[in-house]
């Protein structure tokens, strides 16, 4: 990894750390206020929500590792290596493209709900959901330039450790 993506890593990282604990206080806040003080606090739950959010989204955009991903592999275990790089070619074409069709619509959704707010902290809704849109753009260039190192000869299981 070059040294802007390890640093870049780090802040993503970062922000995930502190969007938990924003969360884990949030949560904390809700059940000491209801237990023990017998107090409702109802922005808690939304806080819990959009930072959960965040984080999977941000997370999975730059965090998660190749290997880390759910697949169904059986097949794909079971073939020769110019077999595997065939599938993995078609599976990072097909993911790239799927995200890239989809990604003007996705946009568009997000920006239109810049006409509403959260009901409890009144955060713009096209804020909130703003992280889907860079989490889809992150998986476009991930796998877009997953296909072109498979393309050039790179080996689907040197690509299997890699972050995005």
């Amino acid at each position: 990894m070059t040294a802007f993506v390890q640093w870049l890593r780090a802040r993503v990282e970062n922000v995930a750390a502190f969007l938990l604990a924003a969360m884990f206080l949030s949560f904390m806040l809700q059940i000491i206020s209801r237990y023990v003080l017998n107090i409702s606090v109802i922005w808690t739950t939304e806080a819990c929500l959009t930072t959960w959010l965040w984080v999977v989204f941000l997370g999975s955009a730059f965090l998660l590792e190749e290997r880390d991903q759910v697949k169904f592999d059986l097949v794909y275990g079971i073939c020769p290596l110019p077999v595997q790089r065939v599938l993995a070619l078609v599976s990072a074409v097909a993911i790239s493209l799927g995200f890239l069709a989809a990604l003007p619509a996705t946009l568009d959704y997000i920006t239109f709900y810049k006409i509403k707010s959260s009901s409890t902290l009144g955060i713009r809704l096209d804020v909130v959901f703003s992280v889907y849109g860079i989490f889809a753009v992150a998986i476009i260039i991930h796998y877009g330039v997953r296909a072109w190192r498979l393309i050039n000869g790179v080996s689907p299981h040197d690509l299997e450790g890699e972050a995005k």
